[in-house]
């Protein structure tokens, strides 16, 4: 019998096998966006202020239950010949009856999930840009961006293809309302 030959490995299943080998020392992370590998600080204690604020009120006045995952990774689909992406949302929220934490692993895909949270930190452009893109094409319902650059806070909704239709931006101080599943207006006065 003859071994059959391998195919050789595209130029995106080689980033993406480097990737998810990648050892990032203790604190920092690595994510996968749009074709390019981002490794990321340990964030301050600002932008820890910020999720836990939200996480709080999401918590405790969401219409419906929500489980609340920091840190965790999500698989993404992605567009223009790319691996999928690999991105690490600050905060993920899915309602507490889909159960999509449990056994995932290390990257989960993003079947289930109702919002994801970015604080603005060392590469806010990622945040506001990039992110934004990946999170759209894989038609997560919300993004809410806490921008602390410009001191804003943003909801985009209503994902198609590569962009959300709709954004509404409110400057730190002012509520902003968040719709179903959530259902409460987020009060962003502490953020000042």
């Amino acid at each position: 019998m003859t071994a059959m030959a391998h195919e050789p490995l595209t130029q995106e299943e080689v980033l993406l096998e480097g990737f998810l080998a990648l050892d990032t020392p203790e604190g920092f992370r690595a994510e996968l966006i749009e074709g390019e590998i981002v490794v990321t600080p340990p964030p301050d204690g600002d932008h820890e202020k910020y999720i836990s604020r939200i996480a709080r009120q999401v918590i405790k006045w969401s219409l419906t239950e929500m489980d609340v995952s920091g840190n965790k990774g999500l698989r993404l689909k992605s567009g223009g010949g790319c691996p999928k992406n690999h991105v690490i949302p600050d905060l993920t929220f899915a309602p507490l009856e889909a159960d999509v934490f449990g056994g995932t692993g290390g990257w989960m895909p993003c079947d289930g999930v109702a919002m994801v949270l970015e604080v603005t930190s060392t590469k806010p452009q990622a945040d506001r840009e990039a992110k934004r893109r990946c999170y759209a094409q894989a038609a997560i319902p919300l993004y809410l961006l806490a921008d602390r650059e410009t001191s804003q806070v943003t909801l985009f909704s209503d994902p198609k293809n590569d962009d959300y239709r709709e954004q509404c931006t409110r400057p730190f101080g002012k509520p902003l309302a968040l719709p179903d599943p959530f259902g409460f207006d987020l009060d962003t006065a502490d953020f000042l």
